[in-house]
């Protein structure tokens, strides 16, 4: 068996005129939790798209376990699972005849069958709902079942596509406690696609993209310690002309991250007072704190639209 559970290589991929992936490499290594992290248009749809099998990239190639997703692809389907954003559950049926007919799909059948449905529906506490139909379980029990679903044929790499979309705190805790459970016993290779930087924490390896490319990867902790102990982001109307400033005036690192010049000096208490004392009235606010996922996710996402990146950093000066 290969290293890498997921191998990606130069990876383009084109609509048109469109380039939604541009050159990505990609290694997941086996048993790995890696997180990928975009703004909406960023391409996380389109390459769960092409390691799934649905469409060959235009350019580079895709491997599931050293498995060509294009020349392999039934091979590559046998291998996978698939969580998505709205539960793949026939609402008519019970829970029970939901997970049978996904198990047929995969040839499983007889005592085999039952004792993996079986096995799957007491790991993720839904045993007790096995008879309802689906549309009598609240959403975190549908989310519990389509993860059954998913897991059914014992994938080797499980795709979760924003699987926690919509779901209270409370829920969203349980299903990741299920998802817990579930690498330790199955040893499953899980490849997240996520908005919600407490899901991204949780990732052995992050990976960015924006605007098609792949523009960070690493740990969580690596990614944080590239921008320093501690950051100092200022509010400004003008960033950019504040950037030149800082940058004539102090000679300092900075970024612009929408309305916000983000400063790495060595030592940013004693900068701020500087700061505020020389370009004072340039600055609406200034926050210094130590970085998270979410600063990481500011300074690379380039490509985001203003408005999301506002919306990120609003959540950051809330926390």
């Amino acid at each position: 068996m290969s290293a890498s559970a997921v191998d990606i290589q130069e990876v383009t991929h084109r609509y048109g005129g469109h380039e939604a992936l541009r050159s990505v490499t990609l290694d997941v290594p086996a048993g790995a939790l890696y997180g990928l992290l975009g703004p909406n248009g960023s391409g996380k749809t389109t390459l769960f798209r092409i390691l799934s099998t649905l469409m060959p990239p235009s350019e580079g190639n895709a491997r599931v376990f050293g498995l060509n997703t294009t020349q392999r692809s039934e091979a590559v389907r046998n291998r996978l699972g698939v969580v998505f954003q709205d539960p793949a559950l026939d609402e008519a049926l019970t829970v029970r005849e939901n997970l049978r007919f996904q198990a047929s799909l995969y040839g499983l059948s007889g005592g085999d069958r039952r004792a993996r449905i079986d096995e799957l529906l007491a790991r993720l506490d839904v045993t007790d709902r096995a008879d309802d139909s689906v549309d009598e379980l609240s959403g975190g029990l549908q989310r519990r079942v389509d993860l059954a679903r998913g897991l059914l044929h014992r994938p080797d790499l499980l795709l979760l596509d924003e699987p926690t979309t919509g779901l209270d705190p409370g829920v969203r805790r349980a299903f990741w406690t299920a998802i817990d459970r579930l690498r330790e016993a199955e040893g499953t290779t899980l490849l997240l696609a996520t908005h919600l930087m407490d899901e991204a924490e949780r990732c052995d390896r992050v990976g960015i993209l924006s605007d098609g490319a792949l523009v960070a990867d690493g740990t969580p902790a690596a990614l944080k310690a590239e921008l320093g102990n501690q950051t100092l982001w200022v509010e400004t109307d003008a960033p950019a002309a504040l950037r030149d400033r800082i940058d004539a005036q102090f000679g300092v690192p900075t970024r612009t991250v929408g309305s916000t010049v983000q400063v790495a000096p060595s030592d940013p208490p004693a900068f701020l007072a500087s700061l505020y004392e020389a370009l004072g009235d340039h600055i609406r606010s200034a926050t210094i704190r130590t970085p998270t996922l979410d600063d990481v996710f500011m300074v690379h996402a380039d490509a985001a639209p203003d408005v999301e990146r506002e919306q990120v950093l609003a959540r950051s000066g809330d926390e």
